[in-house]
């Protein structure tokens, strides 16, 4: 099949030379939602992106598209409303990318006894959780008796274990999921999107609003600042957005409050978990999600007050620890640090509300807002929920600026409810076209469709031509070496670090074995986007450094991926 390539050099051409409606700041999920309900309602779109897309919290989050649980304790029983809509929404528009998941709230207690009021509590919050929107995906949850339970976790504490709840969710690759909104932004709607390419400052027309977004590329030869010119700029970026507002105002405004989350990936041999599984954290008021993924288990996350570098947040040895104590006190084994084959830190852009509680308790709802010059602001939020995020930023633009400039309307209301996303189409023939290329075994045609969708073809396709292409990148991980050449042609990649951080997540899961994978992964870099020895060299050597500073940031001693690792199902 043809597909157009994301070409970053076309897009810092045409953002220099063109005029646009829009310009969004920030390549995460908010971002991207944005600059792809703004092109799809026809104007003309662009994003910029001051690293590469979702390197922030967009590409380090559980992974979950849901409505939250805790959300609808804390009495947010909106946000769980619109949430759980917005999770039918994308089990619609991108189907190839969002799986639903059983999950188990298993009820520990002491001699088989489960405190009766807390029992009526969960149980309250079960129907509650169907009644908000849980029901839309055709699945109620429902009572699990003792060795019901153990059957999808027989590594709970039989002897604690008095039953548990079973109710249904979702679950995403979260930077696959902006990445493939990102392109169908450009490939579908003509938006111009760009990564690694910073705003340094703005202008402002006589009126005092502002006019333009200038922005200093990097990388080489592309060293040379310009002025991209727009009628409306929209601050989508995240932990980063009080540094936007304050090339608008002059001042950090201090609105928002990051907290960290981190989360660790273990063998999954060690839990056992067929299903999702919600486990309380001893001592606390919060639960962690411990989430089967291809032979391995990632647990978290954690809920903290962060005031360190917003640009590369570091697990720490006492985040591990926080996570060990809450899975190793609902199993009858023990995990160790020694067990850690990946970890991944990130910040939630939480809108601050004053006071000292705790960023647990402070409110996923999202919040837009518009400066005297024209810049329109979206943070907080999460997620689950982007697409009505940008639905609403998108209004507010066009209201804002409808105030200002009389041609500025006529714009339609949001058309993303029902527009499916790149790879949607075709996603459910592709297995079935495999007979046209039989140089792809099996489970990589069905790695392949899971992650692309319809558009897995053209990867199928590149590795009928080169068998070799199949082979795997990082032993003990699903992902082939035509995920590179694709990342590189198709999807922005630009070093080492994009391909095995983002594009794919060897890193994440599998921290040391995709250390060993960084040459093979820039040598064919090196291929597709004519890298030098030099440039070779130099693209292994940063991701070196990268994985040993996060090794040591945590505490943890190399690990490698078990041999045992493979695709474990979910039971429904």
């Amino acid at each position: 099949m043809s597909i157009r390539p994301f070409e970053r050099a076309r897009s810092l051409e045409a953002l220099a030379t063109e005029e646009f409606d829009l310009v969004v700041v920030g390549g995460g999920i908010t971002g991207a939602g944005v600059v792809l309900d703004a092109a799809s309602r026809g104007m003309r779109a662009a994003l910029v992106e001051a690293g590469d897309f979702a390197e922030g919290t967009s590409s380090k989050s559980s992974k979950l598209v849901h409505g939250g649980l805790r959300y609808l304790q804390q009495g947010e029983i909106n946000l769980v409303y619109q949430a759980l809509r917005e999770r039918r929404r994308l089990l619609r528009n991108a189907p190839h990318l969002v799986e639903v998941i059983p999950f188990l709230i298993p009820m520990l207690g002491r001699g088989g006894v489960f405190p009766a009021k807390i029992a009526r509590v969960l149980g309250a919050a079960m129907w509650g959780y169907d009644i908000t929107g849980g029901w839309r995906i055709g699945k109620l949850h429902k009572r699990l008796d003792h060795d019901e339970a153990m059957s999808y976790m027989p590594t709970l504490p039989a002897d604690r274990l008095v039953s548990a709840y079973l109710y249904y969710d979702a679950t995403a690759d979260d930077a696959r999921l902006v990445l493939t909104v990102l392109r169908t932004a450009a490939l579908h709607h003509g938006a111009v999107i760009a990564n690694r390419t910073p705003v340094v400052g703005m202008t402002n027309n006589s009126s005092g609003h502002i006019d333009g977004v200038t922005v200093r590329p990097q990388g080489p030869g592309t060293d040379e600042e310009f002025t991209i010119r727009t009628r409306a700029v929209v601050n989508a970026a995240g932990v980063w957005s009080d540094d936007i507002r304050a090339q608008d105002e002059g001042v950090n405004p201090g609105s928002i409050r990051p907290a960290k989350g981190i989360h660790i990936s273990v063998p999954w041999e060690k839990v056992r978990n067929q299903v999702a599984v919600v486990v309380p954290v001893p001592g606390d008021r919060r639960s962690v999600f411990v989430v089967p993924h291809d032979g391995l288990t990632y647990i978290g996350t954690t809920d903290t007050d962060y005031d360190g570098p917003i640009d590369d947040p570091q697990c720490t040895p006492e985040d591990v620890e926080y996570l060990l104590s809450a899975i190793n006190a609902s199993i009858t084994g023990e995990l160790t640090r020694a067990d850690v084959t990946g970890t991944w830190a990130g910040l939630r852009p939480l809108v601050a509300a004053g006071g000292d509680g705790r960023t647990a308790d402070l409110s996923r709802m999202h919040r837009v807002s518009r400066s005297e010059s024209g810049l329109v602001t979206i943070t907080g939020g999460k997620l689950t929920t982007y697409r009505e995020m940008a639905a609403d930023t998108v209004d507010t633009v066009v209201e804002s600026v409808h105030s200002t400039d009389v041609g500025f309307a006529g714009w339609p209301s949001s058309r993303t409810a029902r527009l499916q996303l790149v790879g949607a189409a075709g996603h459910d023939t592709v297995l079935a076209a495999r007979s046209a290329f039989p140089e792809v075994p099996v489970h990589t045609a069905e790695h392949l469709a899971k992650r692309y969708g319809g558009e897995a073809r053209a990867l199928m396709a590149m590795i009928q031509r080169d068998p070799t292409l199949a082979e795997t990148l990082v032993p003990g991980l699903d992902y082939v070496e035509a995920e590179v050449l694709f990342a590189a042609r198709y999807e922005m990649a630009n070093s080492v670090c994009d391909v095995l951080s983002r594009r794919t997540r060897a890193r994440i899961f599998g921290r040391d074995d995709s250390l060993d994978a960084a040459r093979r992964t820039a040598e064919l870099m090196a291929a597709e986007l004519g890298w030098d020895d030099d440039r070779v060299e130099e693209e292994v050597e940063q991701y070196r450094m990268l994985v040993l500073e996060e090794r040591a940031a945590a505490g943890l001693p190399e690990t490698h991926l078990p041999t045992t690792v493979g695709a474990v199902a979910s039971r429904g």
